[in-house]
Order: C-alpha cells, then structure tokens, then sequence
C-alpha cells in the first residue's frame, strides 16, 4: 500500500508531539557541569618526582607530540673515597593537545609511572599555538586525577606487594632466629685468671664464706 501526500510531513509532526511532552535531558552546560566517566581520557597530568627524563614516552608517541629537555648533574661521593654518580635533570616537558590523539601510549609505557590520565577536558584555546602546554600546567592538572579504584576483595594480591611482604616476612624470621640463637647472656660469678692466662671460676676460702 503506497503512503498518501504527506504523510512523511504527518509522521514528522507526531514524533515533535511526542518530545513535546516529554522533559527534556539536555544539561546546561557551562552551569551544569557534565558527570564523567571514572577513565575519562581529558588531558594527561605530570607527577614531576617520577621522572627519571628516560624518554620512553617521548620515543613511543606516534605523533611525536611530546616535547623533553633536561642537562646532567653530578652528584658528589656519599662516603669518602667513593665515586661520583650523574643524574638527568628535567628541564621542559611539554604536551603539544593539537596533535595529541589521545591514545594513551606515553601512559602504558611509562615505567615509573609519571603520567596519568586526568578528566579536565576544558582547556580549549583561541590560538593553535597556545594547546602546547608546559610541565607547570602539566602538574597542575596531576591534582584532578580521581584516586584509582578499590581492588576487588576476592582479587589476586599485586605483584609489588606480595614481594615486599614476603620480604618483610623474611627478614623478621631471620631476626627473630638470630635473637634466639643469641639467647639472654649469664654470669658465672667472678674469674681469676691462672697460669695459663685463661679465666678460672675463684674458690671460696675456706673456713669462711664465699
């Protein structure tokens, strides 16, 4: 059965009454601030004392928008006679948002876990040049990153902290094993020495006391 002159008009008009009377879920943003997934992908925050400048995150970004520099530092012998030892120190670290893809790489890969995905989303410029930002804005955005989840009652213990327990463990039973071989120490009573030169308990007189 073929539709009748405007009835694709007729339809349309029925879903507008439909909506009509129904309340509406459009949030009023900016006065409304938007409920975000616990893993939003917002912006990447810096927790500065984590990096060791390895430059992984900066080698493994696919759109090499990550932007490191940092100079050497010696740090003198902790006992005398010993050697000196360098460190990397962080000069800039920057972000460049307008290439960024967010695909999370520089986070996985991080092994000291310095980067962290934060929910901030309202960081938008008038000027592209402006979307690179700075390791101080960077840090800045590591205060908005939500605690990580609880882990699950009946989940397996994490690595890290299994072996520190177990080593925990270890080196108290050592302790309490060498305290008892050890054992309280006792006196004998006074020693003379003899001939020989080796202690030799003293004898009472006799006829008197000891």
């Amino acid at each position: 059965m073929g539709s009748f002159p405007g009835s694709g008009l007729a339809k349309g008009l029925a879903v507008t009454l439909r909506t009509m009377t129904k309340k509406s879920h459009t949030a009023q943003y900016p006065d409304a601030q938007p409920e975000l997934p616990p893993r939003t992908r917002g912006v990447i925050g810096l927790f500065e004392e984590n990096c060791t400048v390895c430059m992984l995150c900066a080698r493994e970004c696919p759109d090499w928008c990550i932007y490191i520099d940092s100079h050497k530092e010696t740090i003198p012998a902790a006992t005398p006679g010993g050697r000196e030892r360098s460190r990397n120190v962080l000069d800039r670290f920057a972000i460049d948002f307008a290439l960024c893809m967010y695909c999370g790489i520089c986070i996985e890969v991080c092994p000291f876990d310095a980067l962290f995905w934060s929910p901030e989303f309202e960081y938008a410029e008038t000027d592209i040049h402006d979307l690179t930002h700075e390791r101080d804005k960077l840090r800045e955005w590591m205060w908005t990153v939500p605690e990580p989840p609880a882990f699950d009652p009946g989940a397996e213990e994490p690595k890290e902290i299994s072996a520190a327990r177990k080593a925990a463990e270890k080196l108290a039973t050592a302790q309490a094993t060498e305290a008892a071989e050890a054992g309280p120490a006792t006196e004998t009573g006074p020693h003379t020495p003899d001939a020989a030169g080796t202690d030799q308990p003293q004898r009472p007189a006799e006829g008197g006391t000891a």
